[in-house]
């Protein structure tokens, strides 16, 4: 069976510098509003001329692939990786030239990692869950715009097991 050429997207920091091209359809599109997410988004939100990160009702944004679906196509120089608790295991990346996260990626998963989904500029992949809602911040008002989850639901895992299957097969 022939396979289908796969669609290859350019996402890039806010002046261009640091690009990097996502191959296929993404896992899943999400909203995390876990305390981690929070808190490196605020320490982000305040290097200098730093984008907002957080949505409004205090979330982070993001879209999700197979790590080998994902390359560095510009800037990897300019790409400094952020650590914000002794012995994590992510890594947010940042582009230095204009302090825009790029991806978000752990030390023990090789499967997968997480674009910032504001770094899309056009053909922007819809939401499909919010989780880990119970961190929401206080006084926050979740958008019932898409399922939300107190924890990680199921559903993502299940997704996340379905594209390490895949990469394994070479699917």
């Amino acid at each position: 069976m022939a396979r289908t050429s796969l669609k290859t997207r350019t996402v890039s920091c806010t002046c261009g510098a640091v690009e990097l091209t996502v191959t296929g359809a993404p896992t899943t599109a999400v909203v995390c509003y876990c305390d981690d997410c929070q808190a490196a988004a605020r320490e982000l939100e305040a290097l200098p001329n730093a984008p907002p990160m957080l949505d409004q009702s205090g979330g982070t944004e993001f879209v999700v692939y197979r790590k080998d679906r994902v390359a560095v196509a510009r800037g990897a120089d300019r790409l400094k990786t952020y650590k914000f608790k002794e012995g994590s295991s992510t890594n947010r990346r940042v582009a230095t030239c204009c302090n825009v996260p790029m991806i978000l990626d752990f030390d023990d998963a090789k499967w997968w990692v997480d674009v910032y989904r504001a770094r899309y500029r056009d053909d922007v992949p819809p939401l499909e869950m919010r989780f880990c809602t119970k961190f929401k911040p206080a006084g926050a008002v979740i958008p019932t715009d898409v399922m939300t989850h107190p924890g990680y639901p199921f559903r993502l895992i299940r997704k996340q097991v379905i594209a390490r299957l895949a990469m394994m097969f070479g699917r």
